[in-house]
């Protein structure tokens, strides 16, 4: 693929009379922002009954809105050349994490699932961060093998085997979602950098294949797989989280019932303030406030896109591919968890990146923007440094021309 072809935030941005990274942070700043008002909404009732506070949740969702904003802030300090350099330290240490959630007295079991780390009082998702890693450790791989990548089975074959690894743990956990995203985020990078076509398609092909076997091996993936193609046929069983979200979106209609006024999320619609907050915002503010959320999302990963254009040019590879890599696995994920509110996909436990409720994924979401800007900054600081060369020779050759014509 042309790095040429994908500008279309870049065109936009030019004709708004901002630049790129300004651009990314106003539709952050407002996915954020809307999903700290649905997530209050959605929780309330909830927070109330569990935990007698209804603002349980609200408050600790603008706790990591906070913690957030502080640890983008250190990230966004950091050059990203450290980044490239301890890539592979960062992979393994997403390994250690995933490891680590199975250790009895320090990984916590939620739902059957051991994919958390207990911090105290707080719990760390270590997918959400080993996802991260993944993507800094593949940028780092394709700077390093892009010519084997581009030639070569085995430049393809390489981090596949090490994604593999990462994968049996996820299915171990089981976090099925997180592989999905992960290794999809993965085989676009690999795209993104020339990888031939045959060779992409054959190892797609074989991941799709993988990914039916997993299913196929767990009966609760495959009563998962079966409800979403028709979950009026056991709706109040394997069906009943889909049925309750399309009912939710049936109310919603073209404007919503209103802020506030959804009445899935009396204990009807499951995680209501997190895997399916996007149904509950249909809800209440209707199709419009759901487009909305989906032209934004369009617009984080196009913006990410044209800053990954913008670094291949200023000759910054690492950076084109870490932007490539963060901006597929938002678009990605945020496709999934809606294409689950929706019915299109079976239902996975992942959360709507920047505003659903949990610690992990805000604060990872944070980290990646903060990296995005940082590219972008680097971007500018080499084009200004271009354009300061450019005048200084040309007010050399300038004055060399003066001087000509006064000795002559």
């Amino acid at each position: 693929m042309k790095q040429g072809q994908l500008t279309v935030a870049g065109y936009v941005a030019e004709r708004l009379g901002v630049q790129v990274g300004y651009l990314l942070l106003l539709l952050v700043a407002m996915l954020v922002s809307l999903g700290l008002i649905m997530v209050g909404s959605a929780s309330m009732e909830v927070a109330a009954d569990i935990y007698g506070n209804p603002f349980y949740f609200l408050k600790r969702h603008a706790t990591y809105i906070g913690l957030g904003l502080v640890v983008s802030t250190v990230v966004y300090q950091i050059p990203l050349r450290y980044w490239q350099r301890y890539s592979g330290l960062l992979l393994l240490l997403g390994f250690i994490l995933l490891t680590v959630a199975f250790i009895p007295g320090v990984g916590r079991s939620v739902n059957g699932s051991a994919r958390w780390i207990g911090i105290g009082p707080l719990t760390l998702q270590a997918s959400e961060i080993a996802k991260l890693f993944v993507i800094v450790y593949m940028a780092g791989y394709l700077v390093r093998r892009q010519e084997e990548v581009r030639e070569k089975w085995s430049g393809f074959l390489k981090p596949m085997a090490v994604l593999s690894v990462m994968v049996v743990l996820l299915l171990l956990e089981p976090d099925f979602g997180a592989v999905v995203v992960m290794v999809s985020a993965a085989m676009g990078m690999i795209f993104m950098s020339g990888a031939r076509i045959q060779h992409f398609l054959i190892i797609t092909v074989g991941c799709v294949v993988a990914g039916g076997m997993a299913i196929a091996l767990a009966p609760y993936r495959v009563a998962r797989t079966l409800s979403f193609l028709n979950p009026w046929a056991d709706q109040f069983g394997s069906g009943y989280q889909l049925t309750q979200s399309l009912i939710a979106f049936g109310r919603g209609e073209l404007f919503g019932v209103g802020l506030g006024q959804s009445i899935q999320k009396l204990f009807y619609l499951p995680e209501a303030h997190t895997d399916f907050v996007f149904a509950v915002m249909a809800e209440e503010l209707g199709l419009v406030g759901d487009v909305f959320v989906i032209l934004a999302f369009v617009a984080v990963v196009l913006c990410a896109f044209s800053i990954a254009v913008q670094a291949k040019k200023a000759g910054q590879d690492y950076n084109c591919f870490l932007a490539y890599g963060i901006g597929l696995l938002i678009g990605i994920q945020a496709m999934i968890n809606i294409g689950v509110n929706i019915g299109v996909l079976p239902t996975k436990g992942l959360t709507l990146p920047l505003v659903s409720y949990g610690g992990s994924s805000l604060m990872v979401s944070f980290v990646m923007v903060a990296l995005l800007l940082r590219i972008d900054r680097d971007c500018d600081e080499v084009v200004s440094t271009k354009v300061k060369t450019k005048k200084t020779d040309a007010k050399k050759v300038g004055r060399s021309n003066r001087e000509v014509l006064a000795n002559g």
